[in-house]
C-alpha cells in the first residue's frame, strides 16, 4: 500500500526519483533539495515507456488524383516522370512531427516525399509507406 511522504524541510510532497549515484529509489523534493532513502515495504520499481517513436508512412492512397478537394503541384513523379501530382500533410498528431507533405502521382498513383527532403527522411518515409 502506498502512501505519501512529505518533505521535513518545506512541507512539499515528495516524488519517486531513482538515484544512479546510489543505485536506489528515493524521494525528492521538487522545490528544495531534500531527499530521503525509499523506506516503502515495497521495495519494487515499475518503468512504464509510454512513447513509442513512429516514422511518418504515406498511408492508404488509393484514388487520390481523382479527389478534387486536393491542390496540385507540378513536381515531376520520380517513376514515372509526370508532372502532375496531388499532395497532402501527414496527419499524426504528435509534438515533434515535422510538416511533410506527401505527394501522389495522378498518372501512375506512385506516393513520393519532397525531392527537397533529406535523403534520410525520404527513404525513412518512402520504405514505410511501401
Amino acid at each position: 500500500m502506498s502512501s505519501l511522504y512529505f518533505c521535513s524541510e518545506c512541507n512539499n510532497l515528495l516524488y519517486p526519483k531513482a538515484d544512479p549515484q546510489r543505485r536506489m529509489m528515493v524521494y525528492a523534493c521538487r522545490i528544495c533539495t531534500y531527499d530521503e532513502d525509499s523506506t516503502s515495504e515495497n521495495k519494487c520499481v515499475y518503468r512504464n515507456d509510454l512513447l513509442n517513436v513512429t516514422k511518418e508512412q504515406v498511408g492508404v492512397t488509393t484514388d487520390l488524383g481523382t479527389d478534387p478537394t486536393l491542390a496540385h503541384s507540378n513536381i515531376p513523379c520520380p517513376q514515372c516522370g509526370n508532372e502532375d501530382s496531388v499532395f497532402y500533410q501527414d496527419q499524426s498528431k504528435r509534438k515533434e512531427t515535422r510538416m511533410i507533405l506527401f505527394y501522389v502521382c495522378v498518372k501512375c498513383n506512385h506516393s513520393f516525399t519532397d525531392p527537397s527532403l533529406s535523403a534520410e527522411i525520404r527513404n525513412s518515409v518512402d520504405t514505410a509507406g511501401h
